[in-house]
C-alpha cells in the first residue's frame, strides 16, 4: 500500500506556527491552514476522511466549507474565500471561467460521480414509453452531458456541431420517443422523481437524496470520461505544496478505500480505475 510518510515530509516545510483556523494566504505564506470548499456528498465526506484520518501526518490542517448548489464554491474561490475546492469536472470549471473571467485551475483528478437516470415509475430504459417526461440539469455543460448519457442509449440524437457550454434542448436533433424533458436546478432533480418518469441525477445529489448505483437504470461508464471531479484552485496557486499533499491524498490507497467501501459504485475513485 502506498504510505504517505514521504509526502508529510516533502511538504512540512512550509507550514508555519500561524492559529489553527487563521486565514490561508498565498503559496508559500507558512499558514498551516487550508480551506476547501465542497459540496456534502461525497466530496465533503471524502475530505471529511483525509481531514480526520490523513491531514495531521501530512502535515495539514483542513478546514472544510461545504456548500449547497454549483457556482458558490468556485466563487468562493475565485474571492479568495477559499484555498482550493473539490466537487466538479474540468468542463463545468472551464465553462466558470468563461462566464466570469476566473482563472480557476484543475490540479488532480480525483474520482468520478457517474450521472445516471433514476425513475420510480421504470426498472429498465427500454420502458420508458413515448411522451414520456424526463428531467435533466438545467446548467448547460451537465445538461449536455445528460442528453449524451441517452444519446448513448439510443434514446436521442444529437447535432454533430453541439457545443457544449451552450447546449439546449434545441441541439438535440433525433428524439424518436418524443420524450418531453423537463429542465431542473440540478440540486431538485432528486425530488422530482415523484413527478416525472425519470431523471437524470448527478451522483452528489443522487447520494444526498439516499440513491446508489443500484438504483440506477443508466449510468455513465468511467472508462473515456472528461467528467471526472477535480481538486481545483486558483492559478497563482497551483504550485502550494500544501494543495499538492491534498491532491496527494486524495488519490491514496487509503482514500481509494475509504470511496469504494462507502459509495459502492456510485462514485469510482480515480486510483481505482487507473
Amino acid at each position: 500500500m502506498r504510505r504517505l510518510a514521504t509526502v508529510a515530509t516533502a511538504t512540512a516545510f512550509v507550514l508555519g506556527a500561524a492559529a489553527c483556523g487563521a486565514p490561508s494566504e498565498q503559496a508559500g505564506s507558512g499558514s498551516d491552514t487550508l480551506r476547501v470548499g465542497a459540496t456534502a456528498v461525497p466530496a465533503g465526506e471524502v475530505l471529511a476522511f483525509v481531514r480526520d484520518e490523513l491531514a495531521a501526518d501530512a502535515g495539514l490542517d483542513l478546514k472544510i466549507e461545504e456548500f449547497s448548489d454549483y457556482n458558490a464554491p468556485n466563487a468562493a474561490l475565485a474571492e479568495g474565500d477559499l484555498d482550493a475546492n473539490l466537487y466538479q469536472h474540468e468542463p463545468f470549471l472551464k465553462d466558470y471561467n468563461a462566464n466570469s473571467g476566473s482563472d480557476l485551475v484543475a490540479v488532480g483528478d480525483v474520482y468520478l460521480p457517474p450521472l445516471a437516470l433514476y425513475s420510480e415509475q421504470i426498472t429498465a430504459v427500454d420502458e420508458l414509453a413515448d411522451g414520456a417526461s424526463v428531467a435533466v440539469p438545467n446548467d448547460a455543460t451537465n445538461e449536455y452531458r445528460a442528453l449524451l448519457l441517452l444519446q448513448e442509449a439510443g434514446l436521442v440524437t444529437l447535432a454533430d456541431d453541439v457545443e457544449e457550454s451552450t447546449f439546449s434542448l434545441s441541439d438535440i436533433e433525433d428524439n424518436p420517443k418524443k420524450l418531453d424533458f423537463k429542465e431542473l436546478d440540478a440540486a431538485q432533480l432528486p425530488r422530482s422523481l415523484g413527478d416525472v418518469d425519470a431523471a437524470i441525477v448527478n451522483a452528489n445529489f443522487a447520494l444526498d437524496a439516499g440513491l446508489n448505483a443500484d438504483d440506477a437504470i443508466l449510468k455513465e461508464e468511467f472508462e473515456g470520461s472528461p467528467y471526472i471531479n477535480v481538486l481545483a484552485t486558483t492559478a497563482d496557486q497551483r504550485d502550494d505544496e500544501r494543495i499538492a499533499t491534498l491532491a496527494e491524498l486524495l488519490t491514496s490507497d487509503e482514500v481509494t478505500e475509504f470511496i469504494e467501501k462507502e459509495y459502492k459504485g456510485t462514485v469510482i475513485p480515480v486510483a481505482a480505475a487507473s
